[in-house]
């Protein structure tokens, strides 16, 4: 019997002798009631956990009956307070100044942390005794279980870094898991965790089924709009007078002019670039005046009006980040609209660049992610949450 394998089951055989002896047949024939064996199991205190554990551990045994009654007590308050103590404390953390950890505040909650972990590990282990290892009702059976262990011995690789002078910061994030196992500890929650886990297996076939609508939308963005967000409005081949190699209206170029190709039939052309400001004043002088700048005084050159072509570039809107130019960026660009921040903006791009009814891609998307996917998400879930909630009343009836 190592620690919680194969559980033996220990039987005691009594045999019911006759008083004529060993060697006495016909009393034997006669009487195959009392001649026979009389197979009884072991009665344990604990029939649901394995009997003897760490090859010498029975559920009599001290320490192992002692951590079995801590463990099959009703639910402690104290854990849960532990619990919500380590959440207090991982709130009131803050890394960007307790680098070095010299302050008296970093240096409490370090300890209030070391307590907390010190206090889990002694959890783990009087599991460990009671239940057992490795096995089907033993400690590592259940999966909630598992996380604990995963955080103990994550908590114990951190604390080993730490002595060693070695910062390892993915290491430090997974004490973040460690409310949850306040999970393990509520069995209500625990169930409806459960529940809710069941239903992820269930949603496979609806995000196939996203995967395939967004992919439509996205080929459409690609064949309709490749390389239009990069139309800018470009001076003539041979005009080489512009402070800038095509109309910017920021410097940083965050909100481009995007223009409409002579093939598109966009909103925006190159004759719709505003003129150019100056000192708070609209500039009016043409390039030939350009030579009697410094004898007008407060008249400047309106350079904008000789960005007259419309041509690719080679930049896209939001450095690069917003485009159709191939699947992947129509892709982030999808996910960007289906969240409703900036998507606007991005349709008044492509509307300047291609055409004014390119907003019906847009609406049908929203509508699309917003209604008819929200509600194949959600609704296995509830369907089986509400089949849960009538289980519970029948049973409770």
């Amino acid at each position: 019997m190592i620690f919680c394998g194969p559980q033996w089951v220990l039987r005691l055989t009594t045999m019911s002798w006759s008083e004529g002896g060993v060697g006495d047949d016909d009393d034997d024939d006669d009487d195959d009631d009392d001649g026979s064996s009389d197979t009884s199991v072991l009665v344990v205190p604990y029939p649901e956990l394995v009997p003897v554990v760490f090859f010498c551990l029975k559920q009599t045994t001290f320490p192992r009956s002692w951590c079995i009654r801590m463990v099959s007590s009703p639910y402690p308050f104290n854990i849960m307070m532990v619990i919500l103590l380590n959440c207090v404390t991982l709130g009131m953390y803050q890394p960007c100044e307790n680098i070095d950890c010299s302050s008296d505040r970093c240096q409490i909650l370090q300890a209030f942390d070391a307590f907390i972990y010190i206090f889990f590990a002694l959890e783990m282990v009087i599991k460990m005794v009671a239940l057992g290892i490795f096995g089907r009702r033993c400690y590592l059976g259940d999966t909630w279980n598992r996380l604990d262990f995963f955080i103990v011995m994550a908590g114990m690789v951190e604390y080993s870094l730490d002595l060693q002078n070695v910062n390892f910061t993915a290491i430090r994030t997974v004490r973040v898991l460690r409310p949850l196992k306040a999970i393990n500890r509520v069995p209500s929650m625990r169930i409806l965790v459960n529940l809710l886990l069941d239903t992820l297996p269930m949603l496979g076939n609806v995000l196939l089924l996203c995967f395939f609508v967004f992919f439509i939308f996205g080929i459409i963005g690609v064949q309709l709009w490749a390389g239009l967000l990069r139309n800018r409005c470009y001076p003539e081949e041979n005009f080489t007078l512009l402070p800038r190699p095509y109309y910017m209206p920021d410097e940083d170029d965050e909100r481009p002019f995007i223009c409409s190709l002579p093939v598109d039939n966009g909103i925006m052309s190159c004759t719709d670039v505003p003129a150019r400001r100056e000192g708070g004043r609209q500039c009016c002088l043409d390039k030939d005046d350009a030579l009697y700048r410094q004898s007008v005084a407060g008249l400047c050159v309106n350079w904008n009006k000789y960005y007259t072509r419309c041509h690719t570039g080679h930049s896209n809107p939001h450095k690069g980040a917003i485009n159709f130019d191939n699947i992947a960026y129509a892709w982030i660009v999808i996910f960007q609209v289906i969240t409703l921040e900036g998507w606007v903006e991005i349709m008044y791009y492509v509307m300047d660049a291609h055409s004014f009814y390119n907003f019906i891609y847009f609406i049908l998307l929203i509508i699309v992610s917003h209604t008819w996917t929200h509600s194949c998400f959600w609704s296995p879930p509830s369907y089986i949450f509400v089949h849960f909630l009538l289980c519970c009343c029948q049973a409770i009836q």
